[in-house]
């Protein structure tokens, strides 16, 4: 039965699954396990307590679920006020039986009366969903020292559908089986057990490994086919088997300025606090209104990014029929299934908020103490950009919040999901008569067909139901759409925090919108190698890569109340798991590449063709070509001097127009190669070592090998001259003294191209002066026609070898094995293994559903799977 991908059971709501205890640690007293069935958070007496007050014991619960389910979230209730012997520390565990168990989650609970809920892994690494039957609490420690572990309530949810889970249970069988077959092919293969590994090949319908890797592995391992092996690699980087290492090594960025006006010259004014959005499609950006550091725009712009060329759409929209108003620090969306861009909230003129430390902030930290004409209604537009109506304005709602939908708003985040035609907005400050006081909204969502407004979390941390656990509410914050395990990636921005103080944060949360669950990700990702507390930071996802790109934003040092631009990297990367989004990730900086050009323009210097760090900007990503696009912003404060400064004496904040264009610069196919191409070489030199005659591996070595070793990379360099050792293990005449080591190009040079240069040995009495010499000496030592000199532990005695059990000898038919061809000689043992590791070393550039699986079938003997 073919495998469900995840995002075919998204649309399945979640629902409360029935259980019952099926065995648990030692309790203390009275509190026995079933008492976490009741959720009775003023009973002292409700709750499950282990009997152990120390680490070293272990404790837990087991439930048994009434049927089998696919287990998507776990709720903790709490006693009604904070407690000692509350669950701080816990792991969860689930599977079909409760000697074997699988972690989904390691996390913790806060000690106070409000309730948890945990979104938990239900799809493992190769996107498999898991069926559950029972599911483990393991309890690692109290809030309170020396106190007992008590858990008060707890509730399951998932999903419950027989069918469903049926064909969620076969399929993961099926994939349990395939796993199990796969390890013992590469088990056989691995010990040369040859003649039983293609016997299980052929019976079962099981792929080992991408062909093209069948074929590197005949003729590395089995032909010693060096030329041939060389051939596949490149095949190999054709058919994008090298690309997911590509994507993980690290990236650099090549920003380039992006220069195309329009038909008049003319190109989007200086501004910050606008809106973009971007059809990837038809490869065109929509900017529209913002903050000049005077009056808001209401100017719509459009730049095609193949014909590099700016737009005007409307030069007032405020003038088009149903067309929105002059505004800043509203948001739009592009839906890219019908075409049209959706805009939301707005900032009126006039109007001023400063955010704590800072000297003005007009772009987006607010202008607002209702001003004259200003109106609070929460207006609602969409544009049309192609059909009938292209061209054309609608107003879908001139008041939001009387339509179930999120108030007057500015600084918000709104993404769109296109599949399903359903818009997500959250976060933002309210705008309304009393601005004194800081209020927030929460997370709403927009049905385009049904147009239909739904809450689907409170703000200021009222949650909607005794068990939902709330996203703080914010503003200036990041929010993006992760399409394929539908979550919303939401972080940083600026809060108060109760005092009439701002807070600017640094933490993240994964929301799952089909279990309507939220998992705190980071309470402060800066420790995890992330950017620095933030305001107005600007994030987009690629989730092809599995990754979100972060462009900076305004910070305030620990240490000081004065707002400060985030200047150690423009930008970050964060890598997710696609399998568990609410997992914590990988945090990285991206330093600017080395080498960077100007969009149709000449090289420039690194500092004048990178942007200026900013907040109030905005970027988008075309996900087609993989750049970012990023336009305006403000880039603060600045000096009288500067030829850019602003008129108005009183507005020092220097606001850009400029537009730039990102990609990531990551190792090109060509480096892969030529590295994987290196490998091989070095097991080919060692090979003629062995075979001799001895002056042709030198002449290969210093030829072939140096071409394709980067000799500005320090361990290329070290590995490439430690292959002398190969020589000299051959030669009893030759000391690591006698040989020179192979002489490196000048720097500059082209290291393909240096194949061939002479080394010079060492001037001494009796010893070699030159190449010739040491040619002639290594000709006279071993000759044409000498023997193979086995090195160490060659001789194939299976007591030399690692495994006394395994022999590694010839399998009786590996000769009509290797893609059909003859093996020229009958291969050792000891080289066997040689070109295995060579073989699976060049697995590590591989990606992983093209390989063979990870892990050893030997190591499953010790596992304890007892969670």
């Amino acid at each position: 039965m073919a495998s469900r991908t995840p995002a075919t059971l998204h649309h399945i709501p979640s629902e409360p699954l029935l259980y019952a205890i099926a065995g648990c640690s030692e309790h203390s007293g009275r509190y026995v396990a079933e008492n976490i069935m009741v959720d009775a958070p003023n009973e002292q007496t409700s709750r499950w307590s282990g009997a152990g007050q120390t680490v070293s014991v272990k404790q837990w619960i087991s439930l048994r679920l009434e049927t089998t389910s696919v287990v998507k979230s776990i709720t903790f209730g709490k006693f009604h006020k904070p407690h000692p012997c509350n669950m701080k520390e816990f792991k969860i565990f689930v599977g079909m039986v409760e000697d074997n168990m699988i972690e989904v989650l390691h996390g913790g609970l806060k000690n106070d009366s409000i309730p948890e809920t945990f979104a938990l892994k239900h799809v493992n690494a190769a996107g498999v969903y898991i069926p559950c039957r029972f599911l483990k609490i393991t309890p690692l420690s109290a809030h309170g020292q020396s106190f007992h572990t008590s858990i008060w309530f707890v509730s399951v949810s998932g999903v419950i559908d027989h069918d469903v889970v049926a064909e969620v249970q076969n399929t993961y069988d099926e994939y349990r089986e395939n796993a199990v077959l796969r390890l013992i092919l590469k088990h056989l293969r691995q010990r040369r057990f040859l003649t039983p590994y293609q016997s299980l090949l052929s019976r079962v319908d099981v792929q080992l490994e991408h062909p093209l890797i069948s074929s590197l592995y005949d003729h590395l391992v089995l032909q010693g086919a060096f030329s041939s092996a060389e051939e596949v690699l490149q095949s190999v980087a054709q058919a994008g088997l090298f690309d997911v290492y590509i994507n993980s090594c690290p990236a650099k960025t090549s920003w380039s300025r992006i220069t195309g006006t329009n038909a008049d010259g003319d190109v989007p004014s200086r501004r910050g606090g606008h809106a973009m959005c971007i059809d990837d499609e038809n490869g065109l950006i929509y900017l529209l209104g913002g903050w000049d550091g005077h009056k808001n725009l209401d100017d719509f712009w459009v730049y095609d990014i193949h014909q590099d060329r700016w737009s005007v759409v409307s030069h007032n929209t405020s003038q088009e029929k149903n067309g929105p108003g002059r505004r800043s620090c509203h948001k739009m969306a592009f839906d890219r299934k019908m075409g049209c861009i959706y805009l939301l909230g707005r900032l009126d003129e006039g109007e001023e908020v400063k955010p704590e430390g800072a000297s003005r902030n007009g772009d987006e930290a607010g202008r607002v103490e209702g001003s004259s004409g200003s109106s609070f209604c929460s207006e609602f537009y969409r544009y049309h950009t192609r059909g009938l109506d292209s061209g054309t304005w609608d107003l879908l709602c001139i008041d939001t919040s009387s339509s179930g939908g999120p108030p007057l708003l500015f600084d918000h985040q709104m993404v769109m999901d296109a599949d399903n035609q359903i818009l997500y907005v959250f976060g933002g400050r309210v705008v309304d008569a009393d601005m004194s006081s800081h209020k927030y909204s929460g997370m709403y969502s927009y049905n385009v067909r049904t147009s239909k407004w739904m809450m689907l979390q409170p703000a200021d941390n009222i949650a909607a139901t005794p068990h939902q656990v709330c996203i703080p509410s914010r503003f200036g914050h990041s929010m993006v759409l992760e399409p394929n395990s539908r979550t919303l990636f939401i972080f940083a921005g600026q809060r108060d925090n109760g005092q009439r103080e701002s807070k600017y944060l640094s933490d993240m949360y994964a929301y799952d919108i089909d279990a309507d669950t939220a998992t705190e990700v980071f309470s402060n990702y800066t420790p995890f190698g992330g950017p620095e507390h933030s305001f107005t930071q600007r994030a987009v996802l690629d989730p092809d890569l599995r990754e979100i790109y972060v462009f900076c934003g305004l910070t305030r040092p620990p240490l000081g109340s004065q707002l400060t631009l985030e200047c150690k990297s423009l930008s970050w990367l964060y890598r997710y798991n696609p399998a568990n989004p609410a997992a914590k990730g990988q945090w990285s900086s991206i330093q600017p590449s080395e080498v960077v050009h100007s969009h149709h323009s000449t090289s420039v210097g690194l500092a004048e063709n990178n942007p200026k760090p900013r907040y109030a900007h905005q970027v988008v990503y075309d996900r087609r070509s993989r750049v970012v696009y990023m336009h305006g912003g403000n880039a603060g404060n600045h000096d009288n001097g500067d030829e850019d400064a602003a008129e108005d004496a009183e507005d020092r904040e220097l606001r850009l127009d400029d537009f730039w264009r990102m990609e990531l610069q990551r190792p090109p196919r060509k480096d892969i190669i030529r590295n994987a191409v290196f490998r091989l070489r070095r097991q080919q030199f060692r090979e003629m070592c062995e075979d001799g005659p001895l002056v042709k591996a030198l002449t290969f070595l210093q030829t072939e090998v140096s071409a394709v070793v980067d000799h500005k990379n320090t361990e290329e360099q070290n590995l490439f001259r430690s292959l002398l050792s190969h020589l000299v293990s051959q030669s009893p005449v030759l000391s690591p003294r006698l040989i020179p080591p192979p002489k490196l190009p000048e720097a500059g040079h082209d290291v393909r191209r240096d194949g061939d240069d002479d080394v010079e040995p060492p001037r001494k009495r009796s010893r070699p002066n030159t190449p010739e010499d040491l040619d002639h000496n290594l000709s006279d030592e071993s000759g044409s026609g000498a023997p193979s000199v086995a090195l160490p532990n060659s001789s194939g005695d299976p007591a030399s070898l690692p495994h006394p059990l395994i022999s590694y000898q010839e399998d009786p038919n590996e000769a009509k094995f290797g893609s059909g061809m003859e093996l020229r000689h009958k291969v050792s043992a000891s080289r066997f293994q040689q070109r295995t590791e060579v073989f699976e070393d060049l697995l590590t550039l591989i990606n992983q559903e093209a390989k063979q699986p990870e892990g050893d079938l030997v190591d499953f003997i010790d596992r304890d799977v007892d969670p």
